[in-house]
């Protein structure tokens, strides 16, 4: 599986090569005991979970120093893959669920992540400025973009300016009506070959 994810990110490391082989065994082991990824997927979990979350660097790779939150981040997607990605980039991941931060935070420790930290509570409660938000198919759009909107910070430091990636599946239309003249919807199947990526999107939402 890694040469999966060396074929899209060729220059990775090989420390992040290593981290990104321990999220095998590691997910493995944590779902078994709490169930942060479906049954059938967690066989899948380079593909559908962790080169999934990488996507988001090929809408816009953040510029060292730049701050993301994750929101509703789950078992820690997409924050941790995109941390061992970008180790000059400060991520903050939060899930409302506390046993979901617990298996995002062992795995994070696990692999000595340091560019990351993590929170059990809930959008709603986080103050902090970050420059983007960025989130899996947590809840629909325009909830989203209720939530986080205070979340923004107004100093600009990147190719596209601060706001929202949020990844998608299937049809987005209903969901990006409201923002339509504002969002940007990239398929992910111009970035990836696997057959999964076929009705796979990100949404970007400037904030």
């Amino acid at each position: 599986m890694i040469e999966q994810l060396r074929h899209y990110f060729p220059s990775l490391s090989s420390r992040q090569e290593e981290q990104f082989a321990a999220l095998g065994d590691l997910y493995t082991d944590w779902n078994s005991k709490i169930n942060v990824i479906s049954r059938k997927d967690i066989e899948n979990l380079y593909e559908r979970h962790i080169l999934h979350s990488l996507a988001i660097d090929k809408v816009l790779h953040f510029k060292q120093g730049t701050k993301i939150l994750d929101l509703g981040t789950g078992g820690g997607f997409p924050g941790i893959p995109l941390a061992i990605l970008l180790p000059d980039v400060q991520f903050c991941l939060i899930d409302s669920i506390g046993k979901k931060i617990r298996v995002a935070t062992e795995i994070s420790d696990a692999i000595e992540l340091k560019n990351i930290v993590l929170k059990h509570e809930r959008g709603e409660e986080e103050k902090e400025k970050f420059d983007f938000v960025v989130s899996r198919a947590v809840m629909p759009l325009s909830e989203l973009v209720r939530i986080v909107r205070k979340n923004i910070a107004p100093q600009q430091h990147n190719a596209l300016p601060n706001g929202l990636i949020s990844l998608k599946g299937g049809e987005v239309g209903s969901e990006i009506a409201p923002f339509k003249n504002k969002a940007a919807i990239y398929s992910l199947s111009d970035y990836f070959t696997e057959p999964f990526f076929a009705t796979k999107k990100a949404i970007y939402l400037p904030l």
